[in-house]
């Protein structure tokens, strides 16, 4: 098959339009549109719908947009393994992480990383969907759960646990609980019950609302839960992680806590070797092992 026309093909099909594609590859319609015509004749199967708001794949041209597609990932993860340098560190390196994970801790962070490496360029992706790394969506992921998927690379970085949050100013004014009864004089913030969360979270959540908290805020995501509860509307579930950038945060019912959340790195084994992986990985490493120390400094481990 002709890698030319498929090149081609893939542009159209991405682009939904002869013309748009040939702006894209400096080609002219009518060239672009020869191409098209001579591998549908190749594969004897009309690839297009033609309609009037542009073109739409028949059933046969998705089976082949999905293997362009296929092969677009790939050779896009052999280009980035040929530019990663013996020695240098640059280029774009996609991360995808949950959306609270990716606010509360890696990027307020990465700062630090861009220091040591400014020629690398981080895609930060922040989602709660599971990106599937072997079909390149994502060069490295950080997941509260370990990755199902085959042909990873995984290191676990730590364990989370789920606690109760407060201001001082908020406790001073309505009070420290002494026990979850207490919790229904006071404000609740923590993620929507349907909103995605790990497991103990969301468990967490459903034991506190039989307690008939006294009022109620839900946010989708931690980043939300941690501004009510800095600017003290309530007592909020966050997880351990936060009392590192946010330490006069102080723990309610601090011996109510959730079970251990494991948090995971992974990254394709195509990309094991790569520099610009490995030094996201030791950079993340590093700051866990800098906030376990200052935690423990501070008494807090």
């Amino acid at each position: 098959m002709d890698w030319d026309k498929l090149r081609i093909f893939h542009a159209v099909a991405d682009a939904g339009s002869l013309t748009h594609a040939g702006d894209k590859l400096n080609l002219s319609q009518s060239a672009v549109s020869r191409q098209i015509r001579a591998l549908e004749e190749s594969l004897d199967s009309t690839l297009f719908h033609r309609h009037a708001r542009g073109l739409i794949l028949t059933e046969q041209g998705e089976l082949l947009f999905d293997a362009t597609s296929a092969m677009s990932k790939r050779l896009d993860a052999a280009a980035a393994r040929i530019r990663d340098s013996e020695e240098e560190v640059f280029g774009v390196l996609r991360v995808t992480t949950t959306f609270g994970f990716g606010t509360l801790w890696l990027a307020p962070r990465l700062p630090k990383l861009y220091e040591q490496y400014p020629d690398l360029n981080i895609d930060l992706m922040l989602e709660e969907r599971v990106l599937d790394l072997p079909m390149r969506e994502a060069d490295v992921a950080i997941r509260m759960k370990e990755p199902s998927q085959a042909d990873l690379v995984r290191k676990r970085l730590m364990t989370v646990q789920m606690l109760l949050y407060a201001t001082p100013e908020y406790l001073k004014e309505s009070g420290q609980p002494a026990s979850l009864e207490e919790i229904s004089s006071h404000r609740l913030i923590c993620q929507t019950p349907s909103a995605p969360q790990v497991g103990a979270s969301a468990a967490m959540v459903r034991h506190l609302m039989t307690y008939n908290p006294a009022s109620l805020l839900t946010v989708n995501n931690y980043f939300g839960v941690l501004q009510g509860v800095l600017h003290n509307l309530g007592i909020g579930l966050l997880p351990d992680y936060v009392t590192h950038d946010f330490p006069h945060l102080l723990p309610v019912l601090s011996d109510i806590e959730t079970a251990d959340v494991p948090v995971y790195l992974a990254y394709p084994e195509e990309l094991r070797h790569s520099k610009r992986v490995a030094a996201f990985r030791d950079f993340v490493q590093d700051e866990i092992i800098a906030q376990r120390k200052h935690l423990k400094k501070m008494g807090k481990l």
